[in-house]
Parts: C-alpha cells; structure tokens; sequence
C-alpha cells in the first residue's frame, strides 16, 4: 500500500508539473506577442495552436477523475454469435487495440489467447500499461458487431458478427485482495502458439480457478511458470475485486457494467463495411466513415465523445 501511495504521490506532481509547465509557456506565448516583430506571426500562431490542443487534453484528463482511471487496465475480448467471422472480428478488434496502446506509447502484452479452429480467436487477454489506460478504455466496454462480406463464405455473402469487449483495472498489488490459497485451483499446461504447435515442452502455462466464485483466468504470454502465475493472479485480483464492487453496490458493477451476450440487439459500436462504410458508436452517436484507421487503432475519438457524454461535459459528435 505505500508503494501505491508512492506512485499515486510521483503520478500527481507529474500532473501538478505539467500545468506549471504550461502556465510558463501561455506567459512566454504573450510577452512575444506583445513585440513589435512581424517575422514572430508564423511562431505565435504554431505555439498558440500547440497550446490550445495541449490545455483541451488536460482539461479532459480533469474528467478522467474515477478511483481507477489513472491506472492501468486489463482488457478480455471474447469472439460471440457469428462462427469464424466472430472469432477473426475479434482477431481484427484485438489487433484495432494493441495499436492503440502503441500509438499512445502504451505497454502492451497479451497474456491469454485461444486460438478459433479455422482463423481469428476466440478470446484473448491483454495487460495495458500507461497513464491513464483504464480512464480511456473503460469507454470500450460491451458488445461489438461488424457487418461485410464474409472472407469465409463461398457464396461472399454479408455476414454480422460480434465480440464482447470486457475492461478491468489493473489494481495490481495497489488494494488489499484476500485471496485464500486453499481456494484456488493451478493447473498448468503447454503453451501452444496460433498453430496450435507447442512452443516449448514444459508446461509454463498456467490457469488459475477461484474456486469460492468460479472465475478462471490463464496466462501463457511468459516464458517462466512463475512469471505466468504472477500474471494470472494480478488478472484474478481485477476480477475479484469487479465482483466485491458488485456486493458492495448490490447493483450494476461500475467497473465492468451489466453482463450481456454478444449477439444482436446489445450492440455499442456497429463496425459496416459493406454496403457502405461507418463505424458508429450507438451511445453517443459518434461516427467516422473512415474505417481503415479506427481498424488500425484511432480510437480516442469515440473513447472521448462517450466520456464526455456520460460525465455530461458534452454531447455526441462526429468525424468526417
């Protein structure tokens, strides 16, 4: 608990030192404006450009405010109705976050994935680390579905999938989960790459089952049994503590919200390739025909028009 608090203490003067920063150069930006000097114009309106993006994105981070926004986050994603066209849209879903974590300059690690029969996956568990990670993806929470001409359908006819997008914190070693070693059941296994080959003959591999609640979680990103077991618990621990908010509210969970299945009617995003192409958030009703980048990882601008909505800092908007 002190090294959270430590952390929590270096996370806020960092904060506290990026507002004086900017409060330097805002003064800097307009003793130069006070001079009589015309070759300054182009100089004055870059920084002045510069300034206002850098005090919207501060000022957004003031809404990221909840006892584990600034943290990091854990996020699942499992392939729901639809066949292999579900499992490689997860695949597609997967691949659209880890490069949103890389363009951030996030650390990403996926230390869980299941591999589908014939393409794609059919779940997948990724560790995020960076400022702010669960403050931003916690807006991804829920259903998915994609609507294209389906790659695995002789006929190339349209086909709808889903994907269920599950978000946790990383709560880490930061709050106190009494986990009883007598509850738990380890197993481990080989891990096994995407084709289902063996990557190394021990088993390293380790799955983890709480026996009290059920929950099961399994890493096999690290090459160590004893790196995958610390890993598998640091996931155990996020969702054992998404089940003690549950008890504590008795009501919807805050931190992983209402349980539903992955098919239709459930929706937050539609992902439309054919007969057009749009990307829509159906909570906010942000919207972006340019498919291929959210594909490739920009997100931020449905993760801010829902975290603007659901604090009432704003309403929905959209992309052309």
């Amino acid at each position: 608990m002190a090294q959270a608090a430590m952390r929590r203490l270096a996370s806020l003067r960092e904060e506290a030192e990026r507002w004086n920063t900017l409060e330097q150069r805002v003064q800097d930006t307009l003793e130069f404006a006070t001079l009589d000097d015309e070759s300054l114009g182009d100089e004055l309106t870059a920084e002045t450009e510069a300034l206002e993006q850098e005090i919207d994105r501060l000022e957004f981070h003031l809404l990221l405010s909840g006892p584990y926004d600034r943290g990091d986050a854990i996020l699942a994603i499992h392939a729901g109705a639809g066949g292999t066209d579900a499992q490689d849209f997860s695949e597609m879903v997967l691949r659209m976050y880890l490069r949103w974590a890389e363009a951030r300059g996030y650390e990403a690690a996926v230390v869980d994935r299941l591999c589908g029969e014939e393409a794609g996956i059919k779940r997948a568990t990724v560790t995020i680390s960076g400022p702010y990670a669960y403050g931003y993806l916690r807006a991804e929470r829920g259903v998915h579905r994609l609507v294209r001409l389906s790659p695995f359908d002789a006929a190339h006819r349209r086909h709808t999938s889903f994907a269920l997008v599950e978000i946790w914190p990383d709560i880490g070693d930061d709050i106190s989960i009494t986990i009883d070693s007598n509850d738990l059941q380890i197993d481990t296994f080989c891990a096994s790459s995407a084709g289902g080959q063996h990557m190394q003959k021990n088993e390293t591999a380790v799955r983890i089952t709480h026996i009290p609640t059920g929950v099961i979680v399994s890493c096999q990103n690290e090459r160590s049994q004893t790196q995958n077991r610390e890993t598998a618990l640091r996931v155990l621990r996020a969702r054992l503590l998404q089940l003690e908010e549950e008890k504590r509210r008795a009501e919807i969970a805050e931190l992983k919200g209402e349980h539903v299945d992955a098919g239709w009617g459930n929706q937050i995003r539609s992902y439309v390739l054919h007969p057009y192409q749009m990307i829509k958030d159906h909570r906010t009703g942000y919207e972006t025909g340019n498919v291929q980048a959210v594909l490739n990882g920009r997100l931020d601008g449905f993760m801010e028009a829902y975290l603007r909505f659901v604090m009432g800092a704003g309403e929905s908007g959209h992309e052309h």
